[in-house]
């Protein structure tokens, strides 16, 4: 078993890694995708008048805001375009996906951080009306009822609360959880970089290998969205994956490459 997480920023390219995910897949490797789609979602808030805003907490890692226009927003491309993109392109490759959200069945529930603490201009802040969450528990049940089914199960990181209510959740957390609910051999952060980089964003720079117990020596070189790959990798290997790869998405074999050792291998 395997969980790949691809990234939502420019430069990656879905259909050649969809090629390599069809592939894999015929030759027998089950697999679930999750996916991103910062880019498109930030595209699309800006054209409908509602430009994104990112925020740093105090202990340094930056997400999205999402007040309920942003909720909604988000959930158009999630579980829109981004979402039945990659379904239709597998579909397209002879693969029976299936796409839904972690809200459907609640395939992952947790808990809404209604207020978060921000660091703005030097000075900590209360941004109220967040539907950020927290990621609890998985149904671990339903992604193998439709992985015994013979379906690719492709996920969009929202989230369940305990009202019902959808939650944004941090991509790379949702597919470290996923991982470890399945006891995946391997979990693969696919984005639009080599993988951890020493001098960010010197791509000749990459730190090829990384031990389990030295991963907080090393998270202070990650920059920007890599703290929570970096982050994700340590949930992940604490609940008993394997091993994590960080990897390139930009290219043809990108997971087939990950797979091999290609990128930052954290185990």
């Amino acid at each position: 078993m395997i969980v790949i997480k691809v990234g939502g920023s420019a430069g990656i390219d879905y259909d050649a890694l969809c090629d390599d995910l069809a592939e894999l897949w015929h030759k027998g490797q089950r697999s679930v995708l999750v996916h991103g789609g910062s880019d498109e979602t930030n595209k699309l808030a800006q054209a409908l008048g509602h430009p994104p805003r990112f925020v740093t907490s105090p202990s340094g890692y930056t997400s999205r805001y999402t007040d309920r226009r942003t909720l909604e927003i988000f959930e158009m491309v999630y579980c829109g375009t981004a979402n039945k993109g990659l379904v239709e392109r597998l579909q397209g490759r002879g693969v029976n996906a299936v796409g839904l959200s972690g809200l459907d069945g609640r395939l992952l529930h947790g808990k809404r951080k209604a207020n978060i603490r921000i660091i703005e201009q030097g000075r900590q802040m209360v941004l109220r009306d967040d539907w950020t969450g927290s990621i609890e528990g998985v149904n671990e049940g339903l992604l193998q009822t439709l992985l015994d089914g013979g379906y690719m199960p492709v996920v969009a990181p929202l989230a369940c609360g305990e009202n019902g209510e959808a939650l944004n959740v941090d991509g790379d957390r949702a597919a470290a959880a996923i991982a470890a609910a399945l006891r995946a051999e391997t979990l693969l952060l696919l984005s639009n970089v080599p993988g951890l980089l020493r001098n960010f964003p010197d791509e000749s720079s990459l730190i090829a290998h990384i031990p389990q117990a030295e991963i907080e020596e090393y998270a202070g070189f990650a920059e920007g969205r890599m703290k929570k790959k970096v982050l994700g990798a340590q949930e992940a290997l604490a609940a008993g994956v394997g091993r994590v790869v960080l990897g390139d998405a930009r290219g043809a074999g990108c997971v087939s490459r990950a797979l091999a050792g290609a990128g930052t291998v954290i185990q």
